[in-house]
C-alpha cells in the first residue's frame, strides 16, 4: 500500500492562520513583548514557517496592520446606505465602527495603541487608514451639508474640522468601550450620537454656535 497522503493547506489558507495568531499576541502583549514563537504557536505552525511567509517580525506586525485597517474601513463603508437621511447615515457608520471595534479588540488595539507608539512604517500605516476614514466622512458631512439646503454651503475647512473631530472621538470612545464591561456598540454609537448629532444639526440648520464676544481691554 502506498503512504497515505495528507492534504496541504492552501498558502492563503494558513497565511490567515500566522496572521489572526499574530493580532491576538500583539494585541494582547504589545508589539515589543510578543514573541514569534507564541505567534507560532497559537497559529499551530513552526516557527521557520512563520518566517518563511512573512520574513521578519515587522513584515509580520505591518501585514496586521494592513489587513486590519482595510477590514475597518470596509465594515464602516458597507454599513452605511447613501439612499437614507443624513442622520441614519452617520449612525450606521458609527454603529458599524463600533460593532467592528468590538467584535475585534484585539486589531484595534494593534491599530489604535501598538502601531502608534512603535514609530515608522507602522504609524504611516495607520495614518493611511485613519485619513481614508476622515475623507469618508468628510463626504458625510459635506452631503448632510446640501441636502439641508444651506446657501451657502459649509465652508470646506469646517467641514474636514468636523470630520477631524468626530473621527477622533471615536477611537477614543472605542477604546473606552473596549475596556469598560457591558458596553454595546450600539450604546457607545448612541452616546457619540448625542454628542454630536444635536451640534451638528443645529449646524445644518443655519443655527451654528458662536462664541462670545471678547471682553474690552482696559
Amino acid at each position: 500500500m502506498g503512504a497515505v497522503k495528507t492534504k496541504r493547506m492552501p498558502r492563503a489558507v494558513r497565511e490567515q492562520q500566522m496572521l489572526d495568531a499574530a493580532v491576538e499576541i500583539f494585541g494582547r502583549r504589545g508589539y515589543m513583548a510578543a514573541s514569534m514563537d507564541e505567534i507560532a504557536e497559537l497559529a499551530g505552525v513552526s516557527k521557520p514557517l512563520v518566517y518563511l511567509y512573512l520574513n521578519s517580525k515587522e513584515d509580520l506586525f505591518t501585514a496586521c496592520i494592513r489587513r486590519e485597517a482595510t477590514a475597518l474601513l470596509e465594515a464602516v463603508r458597507a454599513g452605511v446606505h447613501p439612499d437614507l437621511p443624513a442622520d441614519r447615515r452617520l449612525w450606521d457608520g458609527l454603529l458599524a465602527f463600533f460593532a467592528h471595534t468590538g467584535r475585534h479588540p484585539h486589531a484595534w488595539s494593534v491599530l489604535h495603541l501598538q502601531a502608534r507608539t512603535h514609530g515608522e512604517p507602522f504609524a504611516g500605516e495607520v495614518a493611511a487608514m485613519r485619513a481614508e476614514i476622515v475623507a469618508f466622512v468628510t463626504q458625510l458631512i459635506a452631503v448632510a451639508a446640501r441636502e439641508a439646503h444651506r446657501d451657502p454651503d459649509l465652508p470646506e475647512h469646517e467641514v474636514a474640522g468636523l470630520a477631524e473631530a468626530l473621527v477622533g472621538a471615536a477611537e477614543s470612545l472605542a477604546a473606552w468601550a473596549n475596556t469598560t464591561d457591558g458596553v454595546t456598540a450600539r450604546q457607545a454609537a448612541a452616546t457619540l450620537m448625542n454628542f454630536a448629532w444635536a451640534g451638528l444639526g443645529d449646524l445644518m440648520a443655519g443655527r451654528p454656535w458662536s462664541p462670545p464676544e471678547d471682553p474690552p481691554l482696559g
